[in-house]
Parts: C-alpha cells; structure tokens; sequence
C-alpha cells in the first residue's frame, strides 16, 4: 500500500483551496471536476525528479511551493496592465487581455467581431451554464499533476469560436499581464474551437508589469481544430525575472487539418511549456517550432507530446536553445506512432548553443514506433559558437559582442523563419534582440 504523507505546504494549498472554492466560477458538474482535479493533484503534489517527465525540471526544489490566489485586480492594478501592454503591443491584432487571472474587457478589443467570430470570457461560460463548452474546457488528463492543478484552480481565461467556414483576417492576440506587487499564483485556462474550414493566428504574450515580482502564472490551454482548418499560433513568454511559468497545451486536429505553432521563451526564473498534440484526422499536418533564449539562472523546460494516432498524417519538430551564463534549457520530445498510423512522416531535430562553460542543456528526444509503414527520425546536438566563424568576423572589424550577435541570430533564424505570418516574424526578431541586447 502507498502511503502519501502531506506536507506543511500541501495543507496549506489544500486550505487555501477550501477557502477560494466559492470564488472559482462553475457548479454542478464543474464544481465535481474540480474537486476531482485537485485530489488528483493532492495524491502528488508538485512533480519531482522521480517522476521521468519531470526529470530535469524539479518543481519541489526550483519552485517549493504553489503561491495563494492573486487578488482580483483593482482600479491601480488594471492601469499598470495597461501599461504593460501598451509597451508590447502588436500592431494589426485584435486584443484580449487577462490581468491577474481575470479577463479584462476595458483592456480588450471587443467591438466589431468578424462574422463567425465569438468571444467571451471563461467565467461567464461557466457561470452561464454552457455544457458543452465548460466539459471541453476541462476535459483534462489528471495524471500530469500541474495540468489538474490548473484545472482545479483556473478563475478565468478566453473561449474563442470560429464557425465553420471562417477565416479570420485580423490574429487574436491574448495578453497574460502580472501586475501584483506581491507574490501570488495566477491560474488560467483558454478554449480555443476552430470549425471545419476555419482558419485563423492566435498570439500569446506573458508580461510583467512594472512592480510585479516573485509571481506563479499557470496557464492552460485547448484547442480543437476541425477538418480542413488551420491554425497558427505563436507564444512570447516575456515574465518578470524571478517569476514562475508552468503553461499546458493540448491540440487536437481533425482531417486535412494544419496545425503550426512557435514559442519563444526569454523571461521568467523558471518556466516550463507542455504541449501535446494529437494527429486525430488523416492527413492532418504539424509544425512545431520553438527558441529558447536564457541566461543568468533561468531554467527553461519545453516538453512536447506527439501523438500520431491515424494514417497519412506529418509532423515537424524544430527547436533551438541559446544558454548563458549558469541557465539551463530543457528539450524533451516525444513521437508516438500507434498501430494504426501507417504512413506516418514525422521528424524531431534540437539544437542548443551553450554560451558558457557553466550553461547546461539536456536534450531527450523520443520515438515510439508500432506501425511498420512510416518515416521518422529525431535528432539532437549541442554545441559553442564556431570559433574561426566568430575569428572571421572579428578579424574583419566587428567587436566581439557583435559578431556572437550576428552567429545567434543565423542559429535561432531557422525557427523564427517558420512563422507564417511577416508581421509576427518581426516582433519574434525583435524579441531576440531585446535579449541580445540585453546580455551585451
């Protein structure tokens, strides 16, 4: 028999989880998958190095403890949101922006839908009373401890609809803003329903604002892409320094469905992105790409799942890691192929550049192969900067800082290229100068 025995910070989570229960949106059936989440989370609490996932991203050391729910924001709150997303505003999109875990609608463009379009805030989803929508929002799997957490937890996020047949012109962009000057834990969940057809950019940011410190954002994300429909997405995670992302994704594709998605993470203490994505239509296609920019003592995990689960369906993994100073990259990748899957073409490459003789990345790609029709292969290295490429440059006249500059950005190029979008391109561009500059 396992015995799990509670410690002081799991009772006080599961305190404070007692006394924010009433504040979290959803009765009946929600209410119960909620609490379910939570037991579920008890039974572990926060992953460790025991567990293989977590392997090299040790939350009971790195994090230590989930933080109490953040306040509802205030007047004084919402104003230096406001600020913050002002200073990383793109243009051309249309913005939904959430503050401390609550949707904000005076922060947010919501005027003028594009037919098809729909829109509203999780919590009034659950408050309403939509079925349909709220079971889909939280059809999570509990056996990832941080997934059910969020689930047990989430007090806000955006449900976007698109009809079948809608093509956006205009990206969504969903802001995340921390603007608590205390330490506090942020939860939120997002539903994402493209219908057959359908096509459409979503833009993800996660920012500070100034004087926000020492926050948890925990963030989840669904997403459900009918026959035919594509989707690009793209994810900045720009977080207070000594701030804590843990963010879930899980994507479904039907028929002849494309998925293409980029992540970029430069802020943040300790961050770590999951995302699995299921081929669930023949000929569905993926492409998932992502950077890793990190210095000081930053810790970055992206773990990606690819579940190939019918036939005549492609997936493309692409990643690069740039590591400074004492930080560590994490890349952990993983191809199933079931039994059904014939003709499955996936391919898996990670590249980290290790600035530092202290830098650390940890590389783990995986395949798991039970169809015998397929082609697929993954593959793995880590490296310095070409030392005659930088002499080269250097003995032409450009100083040094400069010249490690330029071979970075040619290295996390190749990613930043996959974004569809020119626009999108530039603000990943300029991301990646702005932590350029920064570590010169």
């Amino acid at each position: 028999m396992n015995v799990v025995a509670k410690t002081e910070t799991g009772r006080a989570l599961g305190d404070a989880f007692a006394v924010v229960r009433d504040r979290l949106p959803g009765k009946g059936q929600i209410a119960d998958q909620r609490r379910q989440a939570f037991e579920a989370y008890e039974r572990s609490g926060l992953p460790h190095r025991r567990i293989e996932d977590w392997k090299y991203t040790d939350l009971r050391a790195l994090m230590r403890e989930v933080l109490p729910l953040a306040p509802l924001p205030d007047a004084a709150a919402l104003k230096r949101a406001a600020a913050a997303a002002k200073l990383r505003a793109i243009k051309g999109v249309r913005r939904l922006v959430l503050v401390d875990g609550a949707f904000s609608p005076e922060l947010s463009d919501l005027g003028k839908l594009e037919k098809g379009l729909g829109i509203r805030a999780l919590r009034e989803v659950l408050e309403t009373g939509d079925g349909a929508l709220a079971a889909q929002a939280f059809a999570s799997d509990n056996s990832n401890p941080m997934v059910a957490l969020n689930g047990a937890m989430a007090t806000d996020g955006v449900v976007i609809e698109l009809a079948d047949g809608t093509v956006l012109s205009q990206p969504l962009h969903i802001v995340h803003v921390a603007s608590g000057t205390a330490p506090a834990a942020i939860f939120t969940r997002s539903l994402l329903r493209l219908g057959r057809d359908a096509g459409a950019t979503l833009v993800e940011s996660f920012l500070a604002a100034e004087g926000a410190k020492a926050y948890q954002a925990h963030d989840g994300l669904v997403v459900s892409i009918g026959d035919n429909a594509r989707l690009d997405h793209v994810r900045f995670v720009e977080d207070a320094v000594d701030a804590f992302n843990i963010s879930s994704a899980t994507v479904s594709l039907g028929a002849h469905a494309h998925f293409n998605t980029f992540a970029m993470t430069s802020g943040g203490h300790v961050s770590r992105y999951q995302l699995a994505v299921a081929c669930a239509g023949e000929g569905s296609k993926v492409e998932t790409n992502g950077v890793n920019l990190i210095n000081g003592k930053q810790h970055a995990d992206t773990t990606l799942f690819m579940d190939h689960a019918v036939p005549n369906c492609a997936s493309r993994e692409l990643f690069r890691a740039v590591v400074d100073d004492r930080a560590h990259s994490v890349f952990q990748g993983r191809i199933i192929v079931r039994p059904d899957a014939q003709k499955t073409d996936a391919k898996m490459m990670t590249r980290a550049l290790l600035l530092s003789d202290e830098a650390e990345a940890d590389n783990k790609p995986e395949l798991e192969i039970f169809a015998d029709d397929v082609t697929c292969g993954h593959g793995a290295t880590t490296g310095a900067l070409d030392q005659s490429l930088l002499f080269y440059m250097r003995a032409r006249g450009l100083p040094e800082k400069e010249a490690q500059a330029l071979l970075i950005q040619a290295f996390v190029g190749e990613a930043i290229e996959t974004i569809a979008s020119d626009a999108l391109r530039e603000v990943a561009i300029a991301a990646a100068q702005r932590w350029l500059e920064a570590r010169a």
